[in-house]
């Protein structure tokens, strides 16, 4: 198994989707910092694939904002500015709310045992210690909040996001909560969704949005 965002070789029957899954994957987790270029050439070569597939799998990662070109140079791993990571939690905000609404007028008990299931995952991230396994049980545990909405397109919308969010984490590891901080914050989110209590759990994902920015986004920017 590769060690976490690593390229390896794909098999001759791969898609450009899944060539696409691994440099997303070397995106957030800073194996491809940001600003870094991407030679057609050398990954071809580390991929062990023709330029026609990974052509079109940094397309992809082009139309999904990771990736930015510069004419006659190539193209580069976005930079995340202040301004840009702002933006990242503040469309996290509108997205997870709305899912949260969605949840509380759909099936709660299910969505109650499925974050329940993603938090157990995050306490053992949590007592491990390890940032990487904390970032990344965070992640899920959102991915299933939306999930849980029931609702696909918000679900689409929110994977772009989240990635980019890893890529701010993957950079600003020294700003991300205490385990147990984590581990409360979304404690708070199962409950107020197993107590049906609404207006609390609006509350809870406003401030852990915006909580978030003030962590990663330094007072004068």
């Amino acid at each position: 198994m590769s060690e976490l965002g690593e390229l390896e070789p794909v098999a001759r029957q791969s898609t450009a989707e899944l060539i696409a899954a691994q440099l997303r994957s070397a995106i957030m987790y800073g194996v491809f910092a940001p600003g870094t270029q991407l030679g057609e050439a050398e990954l071809a070569a580390r991929f062990a694939v023709s330029r026609g597939p990974l052509r079109e799998a940094m397309q992809r990662l082009v139309q999904e904002g990771l990736l930015r070109g510069e004419r006659h140079r190539g193209l580069f791993v976005i930079d995340l500015s202040a301004s840009d990571v702002r933006d990242v939690y503040l469309a996290r905000l509108a997205i997870e709310r709305t899912s949260c609404q969605l949840i509380m007028s759909g099936n709660r008990g299910e969505a109650v045992v499925r974050l329940a299931e993603a938090l157990d995952n995050l306490v053992a991230a949590g007592q491990s210690r390890d940032r990487n396994a904390m970032s990344d049980a965070d992640q899920a545990f959102h991915q299933t909040l939306v999930s849980c909405s029931g609702n696909t397109r918000l679900e689409r919308m929110a994977q772009t996001l989240l990635v980019e969010t890893r890529m701010c984490l993957a950079a600003l590891q020294e700003h991300y909560p205490e385990p147990d901080e984590l581990v409360a914050e979304h404690r708070a989110l199962v409950d107020a969704i197993s107590d049906g209590d609404e207006q609390q759990l609006i509350s809870l994902i406003e401030s852990h949005m915006l909580e978030s920015i003030d962590r990663l986004v330094p007072p004068s920017s």
